[in-house]
């Protein structure tokens, strides 16, 4: 019998179904040793030489798979196919007594019968550059979060934390916040001429260009060219026709799928992630047993395999038609920063299409994989093709514009259609269009002004700090959720409304101290090129110690000099219009270790604290305590569901707890209720269950 260890207990019926019954596959749940959680667990004096440890419940899970490994004909490791993925396998190799220089190491980029046995059947030396990398990675983030985090608590308050990607991430927030505070808006406005060619009745807009920053600044100005509009003919002077193309997008990278699933679908980054994380390990499909669906999910790199342009040119040709391949191959670059280790996120099978397993999935299962299925084809299909008209018109002296666009060819769009948002501002090509030439006259049916004012830069949505992450080099697509989430369950940031984040006062007090003694780390360049380092380390180009001892010097003195500075951040309170029930002073909200509570102002007089408005009924048991748990409702009004001993319990949760521990890895279970069913799931490793319930049941909605 030959062992087989992964990392989730999600992929493990895909992966055990192939390979058959002269294998085992039994999970790792993860890193089985890593740096201790109490304890900083690197000795700065011994070449920054790690401390590993087992602990919890990895000594189970060692114990198991130690036992299994004693009555093993061999043992191989296929683990993720990344820096953490090779990392997780050295320490199983070590701790099972597996000489990791040997073929014990397999790899595959996607969870389908050929891949997995294709990697089966050719293991290989697990690397220890890639090792080296994800260590390296590791000891610097436990340096800085363990050292910083001491300083923050004594600064500003207790249970504050910081870290090497999530404080510089942070600091973009609130810079925007902060951008949006100070921003004054500027009146201006616009004019829209409604037109016709002379004699005719068929109507179009064209739009008033103002100077070359296309603002009229003021009411009277306004009047002004509408009087001169008045008093002149509207003339063609320039037309220009053409026909124009555009380019599909390269299929989805980990960044780009969390962009796209975020504003097409309105997803938050958890969510996204975790879908993802399905359809690569594996779902239950009707009729066809566990099966992956999607590529590996956490890829930098746009290139596709030869065989998966084969796959899609095949089925464009059957399904489209030859007039909808490109005479080539496409190809797309990649970001100079790219590892490019795996190909693009893509479907294993288009013969699996999202519309067969729409009724047999969950709904957003199917709706990513709709949206990563479309995106790949769609990549690898002919450009689209317009008749494009742009016409210059004149009235006086006062330029006006209007476009016209009409398909020629619809080609990649008959799939997915990537159109950008617009502006305000933007010129609006109209739908139809009269033949217009150079001199003709035109009748004006309707001037229409409006006042405008010019807008702040949008607050980061999840999607959007995603992309800026991406662009400016910090962290890496493993890497990007875990740090969007956690800046909100560190109350550093909240949610505005449904997608908008909005910096916290907390999180502009922890990047004010930040920028204060560590100017280096806040820099994002600075976060860049140390990114750039790591990945030099996976290539064998740098020893992972010098990399460290290098950034250490200089962090080491900072932090000294932070320490010996006395001044203290205190986080401003937020007004509130709730009355204390003890004293009668007006409420403020304070943040805490588990987010916003009311507490009174009289503080050490009145002790008072009053936790956020319950808005429903119990709905649960607390996981953590056994008290009753229910619907909460947050400053900006959305909903999650906390324990009611806050605050001697901190359990909170955005899903309705189920009480019940996963039989699977023990993990707690949440619930969610639909109109004929009752789905009780596992957040970690994708177990579930489902129970019908009548429709006429009060449900309670999911928050």
């Amino acid at each position: 019998m030959k062992l087989v260890l992964i990392e989730g207990l999600g992929k493990q019926p895909a992966i055990q179904k192939y390979l058959g019954k002269d294998y085992k596959v039994l999970p790792t749940f993860g890193h089985m040793a890593d740096l201790p959680l109490r304890g900083l667990g690197v000795d700065v004096n011994k070449n920054f030489e790690p401390s590993y440890v087992v602990e919890g419940d990895k000594k189970k899970v060692v114990s198991k798979l130690q036992a299994e490994a004693k009555k093993a004909d061999e043992i191989l490791f296929a683990t993720d196919p990344d820096r953490e993925g090779e990392a997780i396998a050295w320490h199983a190799a070590n701790l099972l007594g597996v000489d990791h220089s040997k073929n014990v190491r397999i790899e595959f980029n996607q969870i389908s019968k050929d891949a997995v046995l294709k990697g089966a059947a050719n293991p290989r030396p697990i690397n220890i550059d890639l090792v080296n990398a994800q260590q390296a990675r590791r000891v610097l983030d436990r340096l800085v979060g363990y050292k910083l985090t001491p300083l923050l608590c004594k600064k500003i308050q207790n249970n504050v934390s910081g870290g090497r990607v999530q404080s510089v991430t942070l600091k973009l927030v609130v810079d925007r916040e902060r951008e949006i505070e100070n921003f004054k808006p500027v009146e201006y406005y616009t004019c829209v001429a409604t037109l016709a060619k002379k004699g005719q009745k068929q109507e179009f807009k064209a739009f008033l260009e103002a100077g070359r920053d296309k603002k009229v600044k003021s009411k009277e100005q306004m009047d002004d060219i509408v009087k001169q509009l008045d008093q002149n003919e509207f003339v063609v002077k320039k037309v220009k026709k053409s026909v124009t193309y555009s380019h599909p997008s390269a299929p989805f990278i980990t960044s780009t799928m969390q962009q796209e699933a975020g504003n097409k679908l309105g997803l938050s980054a958890k969510q996204i992630s975790a879908t993802a994380q399905g359809l690569y390990e594996g779902i239950d499909i009707e009729g066809m047993g566990r099966i992956a669906l999607v590529t590996y999910i956490r890829t930098d790199s746009v290139r596709v395999a030869p065989d998966a342009q084969a796959m899609a040119k095949e089925y464009i040709k059957a399904n489209y038609g030859d007039k909808y391949l490109p005479a080539t191959n496409r190809v797309f670059k990649n970001k100079k920063d790219a590892q490019d280790a795996h190909e693009a996120i893509r479907p294993i099978s288009l013969d699996i299409t999202p519309e067969s397993i729409k009724n047999k999935v969950q709904k957003n299962h199917y709706r990513l994989y709709k949206l990563i299925y479309d995106r790949f084809l769609a990549s690898q299909m002919s450009d689209a093709s317009y008749n494009s008209l742009s016409v210059d018109i004149y009235c006086g002296e006062h330029k006006f514009k209007t476009t016209g666009r009409s398909v020629i060819f619809d080609g990649y769009t008959a799939v997915y259609n990537n159109v950008p948002e617009s502006s305000d501002d933007d010129e609006l090509a109209n739908a139809k269009m009269p033949a217009l030439e150079e001199g003709d006259q035109l009748d004006k049916k309707d001037i229409k002004t409006e006042q405008k004012f010019t807008k702040p830069p949008a607050r980061y949505t999840e999607s959007s700090l995603t992309k800026a992450m991406e662009d400016k080099g910090i962290g890496r697509p493993a890497t990007y959720t875990q740090t969007v989430t956690l800046l909100q369950t560190r109350h550093y940031v909240e949610k505005e409304g449904k997608t908008a984040l909005k910096a916290t006062e907390l999180g502009k007090v922890v990047v004010d101290l930040l920028v204060k003694h560590f100017s280096d780390i806040m820099d994002v360049g600075f976060t860049a090129d140390m990114e750039d380092k790591l990945d030099s380390i996976e290539f064998g180009g740098q020893k992972w110690q010098q990399v460290i001892a290098d950034f250490y010097g200089g962090f080491e003195k900072e932090l000294k000099a932070a320490f010996k500075d006395g001044e203290k951040s205190k986080v401003p309170d937020e007004p509130s219009d709730e009355i204390c029930d003890k004293c009668g002073a007006q409420m403020v909200i304070k943040t805490g270790k588990f987010g916003k509570f009311l507490a009174c102002p009289n503080f050490p007089k009145c002790k008072n604290t009053k936790k956020l408005e319950a808005d429903s009924p119990v709905v649960g048991k607390c996981p953590k305590c056994g008290k009753d748990v229910g619907r909460l409702k947050t400053k900006t009004g959305k909903f999650f569901y906390g324990c009611v001993g806050y605050p001697e319990c901190d359990y909170k949760s955005w899903d309705i707890p189920a009480g019940e521990k996963c039989p699977s890895c023990g993990e707690d279970m949440i619930v969610k209720l639909y109109s004929a069913k009752k789905v009780t799931s596992c957040p970690k490793c994708n177990f579930s269950k489902t129970e019908k319930i009548e429709k006429d049941n009060n449900a309670q909605e999911n928050a």
